[in-house]
């Protein structure tokens, strides 16, 4: 009895309650998949290679799990507690009809139990996917050939750990409810969805010094950011913690204002505030504004994390991938130093001798030589380079070629093309002028072709036996991926913690934001009800319920998008002092992932909403 009773009330929970089930799965989900990049191939490849920085990464990660699970096990507790007041009805009713609260309490960990095991499968299921779609996008951002990675990996550790974790969150759920239930009155459960929302009337006057008050404080904490800098104003205490108190206190400053002046504007326009329903919908919306500005203070500021720190690890990530693609232009070059002495080496000579010409792309040959100023004219560099051969350099890389007068001083920024660079500046000469010169140097560059990883382990021991004899400083051999391997490590770490806490905070703010609609929702059911018995058709309350949910997703995230806004271009100026790039391109990526996440919330909430004033109606008018 008590199984049949616990399947048909998780049934209505994926029905009406389907909010809370995503946000279970979408935990479990984010806990598996940064729990599991042990397993994934970027972190095996740095194994494999014995990168330094793969304990860091795992070690950080772990602790930041420990933080993570405890923002779950809250949120999770806050959405079960809200169930639980959805229900109070429904639970005063079983103990009205004979039921004791122990058999109540036995019924609500059975309904926990079956819909954490489903919560649990279907989270495992879609953190394997994401798992490996980052293992993935890890991988393509060291250019490597990622199609080996394609495909669900799954991770016994990870799903062990998220078990065991979501388990014992579960167990606290089951363990809170039966005391709710247990010291809870019959007459309070009974009358549970009776408290309606109370909007008072405040002077314009009060809520116009709030508006004013809280945009006076945002532009001082603005201006502190912006005139200091991110590094001064977190690191200096005073700055930081006046920031922080200014820009929180503004955020509540505004939602505390807006009901009143909002209901004091409309009112002046009586054409748009008696239009249709409305009068309705903007005193609802109002009304749990000024209940809930406390909890919506904390959403803008979620919202401004989960936006500031995805864009800022993604733009970050970007830019150190250019700055590691502008000191490797192509994927091997080999200097031969000793080419003044010994003479330059045949390198594709040796390579199609092994057999191996098939795993390059494209090389070039080209020789440096030393400067003399009697010949060239120039004394403010060392060495010297062909037109010829500096054009092709430029040419594969798809630079115009250079047509302007000869010699020319290459700017040390914009030296020769060479992964790991050269070390020296070179001035640019014309061909007869070259030939006139003494040889300096042998410079070969080459791009792979097919898998990077394959070609370089063909085509390195070749090239290592075709320089049999030189050693030492006569020979430097630089790989575009020896580069990308130094910095893997930072930029994983950079890009997951970015991810992780991001997520979790946007996880946070969209789950407790549509779980404080849906409560809306229910607690408009009877007023729904109402208005189908007054005449209302269904189409003007489904477009109600649905511009309620709209106004409140807008205005949190409206908010936190200016926050960002103003983060953002704080974290841009140290990214292009540091990196003399822009991240603009990172923080739209992220924001737009962020945002589309946030979106599938506003539209399951929205949904649910719509259906409930729906069926509030439709009954009515059935009686």
């Amino acid at each position: 009895m008590f199984c049949k009773l616990a399947l048909g009330n998780v049934r209505r929970s994926f029905r009406d309650y389907g909010v809370y089930l995503l946000t279970l799965t979408f935990g479990v989900c984010l806990f598996y998949t940064f729990n599991s990049v042990e397993d994934q191939g970027a972190i095996l490849y740095l194994r494999e290679k014995s990168h330094e920085t793969v304990r860091a990464i795992l070690t950080v990660l772990g602790v930041l799990s420990v933080f993570v699970a405890v923002v779950l096990a809250c949120l999770i507790l806050y959405a079960h507690r809200f169930l639980l007041r959805r229900r109070k009805k429904e639970l005063g009713c079983y103990l009205l009809l004979g039921m004791s609260p122990g058999q109540v309490s036995r019924l609500l960990i059975l309904e926990t139990a079956v819909t954490g095991l489903i919560s649990l499968a279907a989270g495992l299921i879609l953190g394997s996917a994401a798992s490996s779609g980052l293992s993935a996008l890890t991988l393509s951002l060291f250019q490597m050939d990622v199609s080996a990675q394609l495909g669900l990996v799954f991770s016994p550790g990870a799903a062990v750990k998220t078990a065991v974790c979501f388990g014992a969150i579960l167990l606290l759920v089951m363990a809170l409810s039966g005391v709710e239930v247990t010291r809870a009155r019959l007459i309070d459960l009974l009358r549970g969805e009776r408290k309606n929302e109370v909007l008072p009337l405040r002077p314009l006057s009060a809520s116009v010094f709030q508006f004013v008050a809280g945009v006076v404080c945002l532009l001082a904490a603005y201006g502190i950011l912006l005139y200091f800098g991110l590094v001064t104003a977190l690191v200096v205490l005073p700055l930081c913690a006046a920031m922080l108190i200014l820009g929180t206190a503004g955020t509540l400053l505004l939602f505390r204002s807006l009901p009143g002046f909002v209901l004091h504007g409309v009112k002046r326009h009586p054409a748009l505030y008696y239009r249709g329903l409305n009068l309705f919908t903007l005193r609802q919306w109002l009304s749990r504004v000024h209940s809930t500005y406390l909890s919506q203070t904390v959403i803008a500021i979620l919202l401004l994390l989960a936006m500031g720190i995805t864009a800022s690890s993604v733009g970050l990530n970007s830019t150190i991938q250019a700055l590691t693609d502008d000191q490797a232009p192509f994927d091997l070059t080999v200097q031969n130093r000793s080419a003044d002495e010994s003479g330059p080496v045949d390198f594709d000579a040796a390579i199609k001798a092994g057999g191996a010409e098939s795993a390059l792309a494209w090389s070039h040959d080209c020789l440096l030589y030393y400067n003399d100023p009697a010949v060239t004219g120039l004394e403010q560099a060392s060495g010297a380079i062909a037109l010829r051969d500096y054009n092709a350099l430029l040419e594969h890389l798809g630079r115009p070629a250079y047509s302007g007068p000869l010699p020319h001083l290459l700017v040390w920024e914009e030296d020769v093309p060479a992964t790991g660079g050269l070390g020296m500046q070179c001035i640019l000469v014309e061909d007869e002028v070259a030939q006139r010169l003494e040889v300096r140097r042998q410079l070969w560059s080459a791009d792979y072709a097919g898998d990077k990883q394959a070609s370089e382990d063909t085509v390195l021991p070749l090239v290592s036996d075709a320089m049999q004899g030189l050693d030492g400083p006569d020979v430097r051999i630089d790989s575009r991926l020896a580069l990308y391997q130094e910095t893997m490590g930072s930029k994983i770490l950079v890009l997951f913690l970015g991810l992780y806490l991001g997520f979790t905070f946007l996880l946070a703010a969209a789950a407790v934001l549509a779980l404080q609609q849906l409560s809306q929702g229910a607690d408009n059911a009877r007023r729904y009800a109402l208005l189908g018995r007054l005449g209302v058709e269904e189409k003007a309350l489904a477009r109600s319920a649905a511009h309620q949910v709209t106004l409140a997703f807008l205005l949190p995230l409206g908010l936190g998008l200016v926050h960002a806004a103003v983060g953002l271009s704080a974290v841009n100026q140290v990214i292009t002092v540091t990196g003399n790039l822009d991240s603009s391109s990172g923080s739209l990526s992220a924001a737009a992932l962020l945002l589309a996440v946030y979106g599938g919330y506003y539209l399951a909430t929205l949904l649910s909403c719509r259906r409930m004033a729906l069926s509030a109606a439709h009954r009515q008018r059935e009686e």
